[in-house]
């Protein structure tokens, strides 16, 4: 569209923001003219500007305001990278271009606009290559057609060699499983989520069932506990306070009392 290539630089950096993953910009599917076609509504665009991740584009219009997002969003609106539409019932919705456009949060634009096309050059050329390479492996020098031969049989030599190992370890477990319960894994890590040196770390382990960490006591439990140890110290006061004298004890007591009256 000649809107679009007449875009400055600063509003084709918006746009290529705003119609890439980082955005996060709720992209929803509609129909118009018999074609479908993604659009977006108006609020999702202006919390867009205001993320984190806005800041980082270089050379863009800076927004620190939703006031000054929705101006941003509004002067980009003549370049025609998205216009203003009008919603139709049923699914997928069916869109009309609105006449005068405005920009709004409340409304629902579609985007005119695929975005960068640099990836899917590049993808488009690598497919070509990979495809024209295959047809013309017969005019290959030898050399590189053996050293794609030798890299082939390696490849599949690795993966064969990791069935290998699979299977050797599962009779292995199966035969210590009966022999020497509860049996023995070679390389337990093999297909953990882990890296390629840390799957044969350790050689072999005992296949032990993991254990549970301890449950946490409940609120109820640790009050009982709280009001039996309250409970058991009252008795212990209330036996110490009530404990005989020995009558042998009363009656020195008295005759020690008597002789300092004395």
């Amino acid at each position: 569209m000649e809107q679009q290539a007449a875009a400055p630089p600063e509003v084709r950096n918006l746009i290529n923001y705003l119609r890439s993953s980082k955005s996060g910009i709720k992209n929803r599917t509609g129909v118009l003219n018999g074609k479908r076609i993604d659009y977006f509504k108006g609020k999702s665009a202006v919390k867009a500007l205001l993320q984190p991740a806005y800041l980082k584009v270089k050379n863009a219009p800076k927004v620190g305001t939703e006031d000054e997002a929705i101006a941003v969003l509004r002067s980009a609106l003549p370049y025609a990278f998205y216009l203003l539409v009008e919603r139709g019932t049923g699914s997928p919705k069916p869109l009309q271009v609105v006449q005068m456009q405005s920009f709004k949060p409340d409304g629902y634009y579609a985007w005119f606009y695929e975005g960068s096309q640099l990836t899917t050059y590049l993808g488009g050329a690598a497919m070509v290559a990979v495809i024209l390479g295959g047809v013309m492996f017969p005019l290959w020098p030898p050399i590189m057609r053996l050293g794609v031969w030798y890299l082939s049989i390696g490849l599949l030599g690795l993966i064969g060699l990791f069935f290998v190992i699979a299977i050797i370890r599962l009779i292995f477990y199966i035969i210590t499983l009966i022999v020497a319960s509860p049996g023995i894994w070679i390389f337990p890590q093999l297909f953990a989520d882990v890296g390629f040196v840390e799957s044969f770390i350790p050689l072999w382990e005992w296949d032990l069932p993991k254990k549970k960490g301890k449950k946490k006591k409940s609120k109820d439990g640790k009050e009982k506990e709280k009001a039996a140890k309250g409970g058991a110290a009252s008795e212990g006061a209330s036996s110490e306070k009530t404990v005989p004298v020995p009558r042998q004890a009363q009656q020195a007591s008295i005759e020690e009392v008597e002789d300092e009256d004395a």
